[in-house]
């Protein structure tokens, strides 16, 4: 029999499970086979007094570069991120370069991340080929190779009768489909949010209309075909009003809320900094209340970090023609803790719920709790922990990273996969 492994005097938190209580956790062959009371003698035992015990957290949005740019982050150096940042589930987008577009760039990133062994990968794959909007990729072959789900991330499919279509393949493979809404014709060549700032900057403008545009009209597309959508990386007031209203309609949409959208403004740019460049760019403190309001009445399913490397010299560029992106995976949680938990937005079982349960529903596997028989993804938090961030100790590749001195709160102390103790602080 393989190893057993205690984690004692936690307060185990697993939203799935309905549990929130001070108990003990009992793994053995890489399963949970115990959650309460553990009367138990086993060799390795964990004292969690003092410490959260949660399901294993999932982000259902990094970008790992690999293959292509294996210079910002590689899916080793991405996955040791992962570990250390807690996340025991990862799903990585396709817009790499080449693009992941066939079943074998899927098993390519499997092969990859199973020769890592630090956290599970997934990956999905290419709407279009290319990401050029016109052709579909091969949707149901990779579907087969265990992509988990669909999008052209980075870009949006700009053309309604090719979304169309792929919304009706995706049903046929009982797949989802995931959007990065931008209407490119309104965005132009926008930096960043359109407004005040962008003005006195004299930047050009990404106008909210150019997401809630898209948005709309995917919506439209739903309706009519009652396929599983997924809203990536939702930024504006407007958004979050068409969430509202689909979701009233009883529509199969889901969406998802990034740190930098729930702790930063456009104001930051103001000194033309490439580490506040983002796609969807960070929008109005108005919008930001809206996306924290939305979280608050239980619209928002997932927070996902959109983990976004860049190689330090593309970061020096001007702002113009730097690339977008953050990279903030290993302070994800923190940053949660900041926008969410410290100011009485949610509780801990309501942050834990969309960063376990509602991710792993959303791309449809068997994670995000501590239910007896299931596969042992443990994350192990000290709520209490302070700190300031260093992104000179990030174990990611890449620098870019806006938060850098930042006080915060909160640590992962332990990220357990498998069964098997994958990172220790």
């Amino acid at each position: 029999m393989d190893s057993e492994l205690l984690i004692k005097n936690g307060r185990v938190i697993d939203p799935a499970g309905g549990i929130d209580k001070k108990c003990d956790v009992l793994i053995a062959d890489e399963k949970i086979v115990e959650v309460g009371s553990v009367k138990k003698t086993v060799q390795t035992v964990i004292d969690a007094e003092g410490k959260l015990v949660t399901p294993g957290l999932i982000d259902i949005h990094v970008h790992f570069r690999e293959p292509g740019d294996e210079e910002e982050e590689t899916i080793a150096s991405g996955s040791t991120a992962a570990v250390a940042a807690g996340f025991t589930s990862v799903v990585c987008m396709p817009n790499t370069n080449p693009v992941i577009e066939n079943e074998t760039d899927i098993e390519y990133i499997h092969r990859k991340a199973r020769q890592t062994r630090k956290t599970h990968v997934y990956t999905m794959g290419a709407i279009t080929k290319g990401l050029q909007g016109v052709e579909l990729a091969e949707m149901g072959f990779m579907a087969e190779a265990g992509a988990v789900g669909f999008t052209d991330d980075g870009r949006g499919v700009q053309d309604p009768a090719v979304m169309l279509r792929a919304l009706k393949y995706a049903g046929m493979f009982d797949v989802f489909i995931a959007q990065h809404c931008q209407d490119d014709v309104i965005a132009g060549k926008g930096v960043m949010n359109s407004g005040y700032y962008s003005t006195i900057l004299g930047l050009p403008g990404i106008d909210p209309l150019a997401e809630e545009a898209m948005l709309w009209r995917d919506i439209q597309l739903i309706k009519k075909t009652s396929v599983r959508y997924h809203a990536q990386h939702i930024s504006t007031a407007g958004s979050v009003e068409l969430i509202r209203a689909a979701k009233k309609d009883s529509l199969p949409i889901t969406c998802e809320v990034t740190p930098h959208h729930l702790l930063l403004t456009e104001e930051c740019c103001a000194e033309y900094d490439t580490n506040y460049k983002v796609n969807p760019p960070l929008r109005s403190a108005k919008d930001v209340e809206a996306l924290k309001q939305a979280i608050a009445d239980g619209l928002i399913d997932a927070l996902a970090t959109d983990h976004a490397p860049h190689l330090q010299s593309e970061r020096e560029l001007e702002f113009l023609t730097a690339p977008f992106g953050i990279a903030s995976l290993e302070c994800a949680l923190a940053l949660y803790i900041k926008a969410l938990i410290e100011p009485g937005i949610l509780g801990w079982p309501g942050l834990i719920r969309l960063m376990t349960e509602n991710p792993a529903r959303i791309i449809g596997v068997d994670k995000g709790t501590l239910g007896k028989g299931k596969q042992a993804d443990v994350t192990i938090i000290d709520p209490d922990a302070e700190y300031e961030i260093d992104v000179n100790t990030f174990r990611s590749k890449s620098r870019n990273c806006p938060y850098h001195g930042w006080a915060v709160k909160g640590k992962v102390e332990k990220t357990i996969v498998g069964g098997e103790i994958r990172f220790e602080a």
